[in-house]
């Protein structure tokens, strides 16, 4: 399972936000210091304001910044919401299946009980839980 550009563009913006959450900070700061497309950027923020964990605002002293406190966003929350699709194989979505041995197969099974455990661990974390050590990811990120 691999997650897309976007979910990861998104958890990273999230962690450079609860790394600063002293200010509000600009788009172009983010993408430059996250190593991300301003472009895609600016999708993944509107993606995350529309759903509600960043604010933005806009003008000489606007940005964005979390809307809620780091503890209270779920990274397994995140990952379901910005995830286009988390079916694993086509058999998963009933209108697209055409695998012949779907009705007996046992891999979809074992696949949706790995996915539900893989979304158990992240909803056992915490954006808070990502950026204990804020001062040593904010040294890791490039000027």
């Amino acid at each position: 399972m691999r997650l897309t550009r976007h979910t990861d563009n998104a958890l990273r913006c999230l962690t450079y936000l609860a790394v600063h959450t002293d200010r509000a900070v600009t788009s172009a700061e983010i993408a430059r210091r996250m190593g991300m497309s301003e472009d895609h950027l600016a999708k993944v923020v509107g993606r995350l304001a529309s759903l509600g964990y960043v604010d933005t605002q806009r003008g000489r002293s606007g940005g964005v910044r979390l809307a809620r406190s780091a503890a209270d966003i779920r990274i397994g929350d995140v990952v379901r919401e910005t995830e286009d699709n988390l079916c694993l194989v086509e058999c998963f979505d009933p209108e697209t299946n055409q695998c012949p041995i779907a009705p007996a197969c046992l891999l979809a099974g074992a696949l949706d009980k790995a996915l539900s455990a893989f979304l158990h661990v992240l909803d056992g974390l915490t954006l808070a839980d990502l950026v204990r050590e804020p001062k040593r990811l904010d040294k890791l990120m490039p000027a």
